[in-house]
């Protein structure tokens, strides 16, 4: 049988990038980064082939069990802690990874091989940790009920919050070790309520019940709703990578954080990023907290357009850069290390622990088409690609994107502008607010445009994030789930903006002094992070700039010519103007579908009499003439092939 555990650590790993179809792209690039000598947490990756194993019994294979005992082996020995030792603890983090990138789509347990006998042991033997080991079991706790036993993690929360209204508190973080230790107990009692059985706490029965899980998630609707959208077929399943733990909340010199080597939403050449101090990587991305900027330029950027003073800022939003400032200048390293390597724009999350950082995952990161085409143009300029490669850059599929509207300008000088935060996806959207997912996808059906209106958004929203034209969220930073999913989507949207005050009935919100309910139009401009009050019009995109250069490198390297479907002169002139070199086909009877156009046509083909068909003819040759002209005018001298009156009568009777 085949290697079906590889490890990664020691500054070698038994694995490489190319590897991604058996180590899935998280394992292959964790094992990448040891490789090139980027701190990595030690671990071990078990491979998709274990996932397509997996599914046929819902069972992990006997023969992966010896190999997982061997390899966590070699971690107890790199990191010098023990599994399930209450007075030297190692603890696990255990992630799911497929060779295609889909984020959020499947499941990740952290903190694993807590138990109350090693946190009773790890407070006693150093109280000024207690808060920070109550706080990481809690969070196992809630992760475990979620993802293992599938419970949901809503009661949780809620105690959580209402734990926090007990204390007047804003956030998880404010809360004191004693709030934490009172919490845990509510959430032990919690979890056997729910799942009839105690907390498990053999750290090794963790281990196996989370990695089946992980697995497991391969098949959950949102996973496959997502590879249905995104069009990804062929693979084996998913890797679990099982890494040791470190702390992003072990203090206030420790946190977590997401970023990007060049802007994700404009491909500008700067490093993006955000960060949460004293958290874990599940608050960055789920936006629970609105994180802060990574860099000192960007954080003042922020605070400029949000009215916050240089004072406040430095207390209460320091950059990374001002805050730990060792470790950010070891990131930036990382960040051009990265992309030197692999010659592309990387996606990276990260973990400071009491200063020393470390990196959890890097990947080819996720843009715009706008990004993605000005990053291919930057990145062949700048002698890391050829053009060739860079037209290869782009995915076919997403140059639809570039169709999408914007704002008309002159409108928006005069517009009711009632909210400005981040600008996650570029574009602009037009809708009718919805509060969930189903009301998403329910209105849609009826052929109404909406725009989803969230606290944040999650996984279980994907249906509605699909159906919506665009989103707003009060919550969450540009690598929120919302931001991350409207890019991916091509779609508009709107994060982290805080002034919005929803309604106690869920269906209604305030923002900028106007009130919201269900059904009312909104406008969000993505490209500034704008949102407007009522419907505004649109307008097109077209071929400049970036597009165009991509365009002409194209029209280069093609070895054959593209034309266009085109029946009106407006359609040919969009058509020449995104690069089309003649119409293919002109269908004559597409040009009586509209207004009097199809009444006199109707007109003709009842005629009962020749008088009577010469009549309605007379009225539409002036129109099909002046047409032919429009259309070969836009055409300026390129081909256009013209089928001859080809009318299906049901499409121009009505029955």
């Amino acid at each position: 049988m085949s290697k079906l555990v590889y490890y990664f650590g020691s500054g070698k790993a038994d694995g490489k990038m190319e590897m991604k179809a058996l180590l899935g792209g998280k394992g292959a690039n964790l094992a990448e980064m040891v490789n090139i000598g980027i701190p990595v947490p030690p671990g071990f990756t078990i491979t998709t082939e274990v996932c397509q194993m997996f599914q046929e019994k819902q069972e992990i294979p006997e023969v992966v069990y010896p190999a997982m005992k061997e390899n966590l082996a070699r971690v107890e020995k790199e990191i010098g802690h023990k599994f399930g030792d209450a007075e030297n603890p190692l603890l696990f983090s255990v992630r799911s990874g497929a060779a295609a990138s889909m984020p959020g789509m499947m499941d990740t347990v952290l903190n694993l091989g807590l138990n109350s006998t090693i946190v009773d042991a790890w407070v006693k033997r150093d109280p000024s940790h207690s808060r920070f080991v109550y706080d990481s079991y809690r969070r196992f706790i809630t992760m475990y009920a979620d993802i293992v036993m599938q419970v949901g993690r809503e009661d949780f929360e809620a105690e959580m919050e209402e734990m926090k209204k007990i204390h007047n508190t804003e956030f998880d973080s404010d809360l004191s070790s004693d709030d934490l230790k009172e919490l845990v107990a509510k959430f032990l009692a919690l979890y056997q309520k729910k799942t009839g059985e105690p907390f498990p706490q053999d750290p090794w029965e963790q281990l196996y019940a989370a990695v089946r899980a992980v697995f497991r998630s391969w098949g959950n609707p949102r996973a496959e709703m997502y590879r249905r959208l995104n069009n990804i077929t062929g693979l084996l399943g998913t890797a679990v990578n099982v890494q040791a733990m470190v702390f992003g909340n072990a203090n206030d010199r420790s946190a977590t954080g997401v970023a990007f080597s060049r802007s994700p939403s404009s491909g500008l050449n700067f490093f993006y990023g955000e960060f949460l101090i004293n958290a874990q990587g599940e608050d960055v991305v789920a936006g629970i907290r609105t994180p802060q900027h990574i860099s000192k330029e960007r954080s003042m950027i922020w605070a400029s357009g949000h009215g916050v003073s240089e004072e406040d800022r430095l207390s209460r939003y320091p950059s990374m850069e001002e805050f730990l400032p060792e470790a950010y200048k070891e990131l930036c390293e990382i960040r051009a290390k990265l992309e030197q390597h692999y010659r592309d724009m990387m996606d990276i999350e990260f973990t400071v622990e009491d200063g020393r950082l470390w990196m959890l995952q890097c990947r080819v990161g996720k843009r715009t088409i706008q990004s993605a085409l000005h990053i291919a143009i930057d990145m062949k300029n700048e002698g890391l690609i050829s053009q060739d490669e860079a037209i290869l850059r782009i995915d076919p599929y997403m140059v639809d994107h570039l169709l999408h509207p914007t704002i008309n300008p002159d409108i928006a000088k005069k517009a009711k502008q009632v909210g400005k935060a981040l600008a996650a996806s570029p574009g602009a959207a037009v809708g009718q607010v919805v509060f969930d997912a189903e009301s998403a996808v329910a209105w849609a059906e009826r052929g109404e445009k909406v725009i989803m209106v969230r606290l944040e958004t999650s996984p279980e929203d994907l249906a509605g994030m699909h159906a919506a034209e665009g989103f707003l969220t009060a919550r969450g930073g540009m690598t929120s789930h919302a931001a991350v999913v409207a890019r991916g989507m091509g779609k508009c949207c709107v994060c982290g903006c805080g002034d919005i005050e929803f309604g106690e009935d869920g269906k209604s919100f305030v923002l900028g002094g106007v009130t919201f309910k269900e059904g009312d139009f909104l406008t969000l401009d993505g490209s500034k992070g704008i949102v407007y009050a009522g419907a505004m019009e649109l307008q097109a995109a077209g071929v400049h700039g970036d597009f165009e250069i991509f365009v002409e490198w194209c029209k280069q390297a093609k070895r054959m010519s593209v034309r266009a479907n085109a029946d009106t002169p407006h359609d040919a002139k969009i058509a020449k103007d995104f690069g089309a070199e003649g119409v293919g086909l002109c269908r004559t009877e597409h040009m009586f579908f509209e207004g009097a156009r199809i009444e006199a046509f109707r007109e003709m083909i009842l005629a009962e009499t020749l008088e009577g068909r010469q009549k309605a003819l007379a009225k539409l040759l002036p129109i099909q003439r002046a047409d032919f002209a429009g259309i070969l005018r836009s055409m300026d001298g390129r081909p256009v092939t013209i089928r001859l009156l080809d009318p299906p009568l049901h499409e121009f009777v009505p029955p």
